[in-house]
């Protein structure tokens, strides 16, 4: 399992719901307020320029190629300039049946286009890989600079701009591996620096080392000395640099990723609980239960049915 495998982990873990994706075309002048709530939004500008208005701090000006993310769910707005007026955007306004969403704003003035992604994220469980990113991800682009998420964008424009046979089935897997270059660009543009917590997880070989093993064996029955020999550490070396790097000690970082990964499977499969039970390693669904009720504050099968996703067929 590479760094990669424990990005996407969580990312799939964590999301609730299928991501967005949208074309959107403006002329100015435009101005799209995006409220708080428990998205998180991604953009990418194609062609022109506009301006992100975070919630907090200064705008940033955006032109074609800049990729910018907004994880935590705070409002922010999008505009071709600062003191454009804004209109508010409307969850109400996407089209789950349509293959693409597209937006139009018509104006007289230049003309902007962008790729727009929307994610939804588990916020009563969040992972600190979510919680330690900063307001807004900015990517400016650079040539020959992050060539994968570059390739991401492609495909994902070119399927945006023509929909065909598929696209729907296709969009997914885009949106989610778009979403998954730009972390992985913002966490390389980290590696120059002293950094703890998830910056410095991922490019630290000997937690990278536990963390694969926690993710690869969610059911093994683990203990700290386990982990430590996975990492090449004395029992107190391990225990003490995995806690200062990633926020939690191993046993509550694993005890957190077994919740989390059970959550999902009660959201998105009908699997009874014993097997999720097995599949998460504890040994009865009556210890899994009473696990999973001092993490979420409710009963599993509450959760499953406040949460249960549509199942196929």
């Amino acid at each position: 399992m590479t760094i990669v495998d424990v990005l996407s982990d969580v990312l799939t873990a964590l999301r609730t719901g299928r991501p967005h994706a949208a074309r959107t075309q403006a002329e100015a002048p435009w101005g799209v307020r995006f409220p708080a709530g428990e998205g998180a939004g991604c953009h990418v500008v194609i062609e022109g320029s506009c301006w992100l208005l975070p919630a907090k701090g200064e705008p940033i000006r955006l032109t074609a190629g800049d990729v910018v993310f907004v994880p935590h769910g705070t409002g922010y707005a999008l505009a071709d300039q600062p003191d454009s007026p804004l209109v508010d955007f409307r969850l109400d306004d996407v089209d789950d049946a349509a293959p693409v969403d597209v937006m139009t704003i018509e104006g007289a003035g230049s003309s902007t286009s962008l790729l727009c992604a929307a994610y939804y994220f588990d916020r009563a469980n969040s992972h600190p890989l979510l919680d330690e990113l900063p307001e807004v991800i900015h990517l400016p682009l650079r040539v020959g600079g992050h060539t994968s998420l570059r390739g991401a964008i492609e495909l994902l424009g070119a399927e945006l701009s023509r929909p065909r046979a598929g696209t729907s089935t296709i969009l997914s897997g885009l949106v989610d591996m778009l979403l998954l270059f730009v972390l992985r660009a913002w966490f390389d543009e980290q590696a120059g620096n002293p950094a703890s917590g998830w910056a410095g997880a991922l490019g630290d070989p000997a937690i990278m080392a536990a963390l694969r093993g926690i993710h690869g064996r969610p059911d093994h029955p683990w203990t700290v000395e386990e982990l430590a020999a996975l990492s090449g550490l004395s029992r107190a070396s391990f225990a003490k640099r995995f806690t200062d790097v990633v926020g939690r000690p191993p046993m509550a970082y694993l005890t957190w990723w077994r919740m989390t990964l059970a959550a999902r499977r009660l959201r998105d499969s009908d699997a009874p609980l014993r097997a999720i039970a097995g599949q998460t390693g504890y040994a009865t669904e009556f210890a899994l239960a009473k696990a999973f009720k001092r993490a979420y504050g409710v009963a599993p099968g509450q959760y499953r049915r406040e949460h249960l996703t549509t199942l196929p067929g």
